[in-house]
């Protein structure tokens, strides 16, 4: 019979002890048998009402909007999506139907605010664009709408942001390329819809998702100027954007340290070929003096 040694046993109970280790720090759907939760099972668990259920956000990140899709702007005129997009420069898109009580108001303030203190111009910077996501919404509304955000920012009725209403279809297209999932409760006759503004790429592509009712000036900021591959904002903000990372877990810009070692070691090497040409012409001119 085989009896295995001191060290056999100690080995093998330091390979298990790593496995195990290593088995806890991986997520659920990387485990043998794992896998995501059925949305049945979790809808069965909760106790949100049926008509909240599904609402949420689906991030697309790298796809491209739905830029085929049809509106009709706030001065009546057909467009296309891709028509109000300005190809140049990154855009914010927000999803919101203008009877809404609390929500929509909510983000929009926060967006609005947001953009009063950003440090960057619409429509020199960025655009912005809005679609309602009920078709019973009106051009005359959105005309209304666009005419009270732009004072309220001290902006001409000029300034490209584009509010636009559709059909069910077409909102829908949208709605699905960048994940926005809603959902209309006839009983209150209210759409139930989650909190979000997306940063859009001047090529149409979504580039990053902010959440909720508030959320940091510095991260819109950045978020445009990432979308925009840096070619908005000051040389100030893209070297800032070298030192803070997306964390998406806190869905925040976050202090990156090896962005900030590499900007460290950059003015230092500055610094050093500052201080070498300085003396190399130091030398150069007692030489000629000589």
């Amino acid at each position: 019979m085989y009896t295995p040694s001191p060290s056999s046993l100690s080995l093998r109970a330091g390979l298990a002890a790593l496995l195990l280790a290593l088995g806890a720090g991986l997520p659920a759907h990387a485990l043998p048998g794992g896998g995501k939760t059925p949305q049945s099972i979790i809808d069965a668990q909760s106790n949100a009402p049926p008509q909240v259920r599904g609402v949420d956000v689906e991030e697309h990140l790298g796809e491209l909007v739905a830029l085929e899709a049809r509106f009709t702007d706030a001065f009546g005129k057909p467009v296309r999506l891709r028509d109000v997009l300005p190809r140049t420069k990154p855009v914010l898109l927000t999803l919101v139907y203008y009877n809404c009580p609390l929500l929509c108001n909510l983000v929009i303030n926060e967006q609005i605010r947001n953009m009063r203190e950003l440090g960057l111009e619409l429509g020199k910077d960025y655009e912005a664009v809005t679609v309602s996501i009920d078709p019973k919404d009106t051009p005359a509304q959105s005309l209304e709408r666009r005419r009270r955000h732009l004072q309220s920012m001290g902006q001409p009725e000029t300034a490209p942001w584009h509010f636009l209403t559709g059909t069910e279809e077409h909102i829908r297209q949208v709605a699905d390329t960048v994940g926005f999932k809603y959902a209309y409760d006839a009983d209150t006759k209210q759409y139930v819809h989650p909190a979000v503004v997306h940063v859009l790429t001047p090529e149409g592509s979504i580039s990053r998702y902010l959440y909720g009712t508030s959320f940091r000036v510095q991260d819109m900021k950045m978020a445009l100027v990432e979308a925009a591959g840096g070619r908005v904002g000051t040389s100030f903000d893209r070297i800032v954007l070298t030192c803070f990372k997306y964390d998406t877990a806190t869905r925040r810009y976050g202090f990156y340290v090896f962005g900030f070692l590499r900007l460290g070691a950059l003015m230092i090497f500055s610094a050093l070929a500052t201080m070498l040409a300085y003396y190399w012409r130091r030398e150069l001119k007692k030489g000629a003096a000589a």
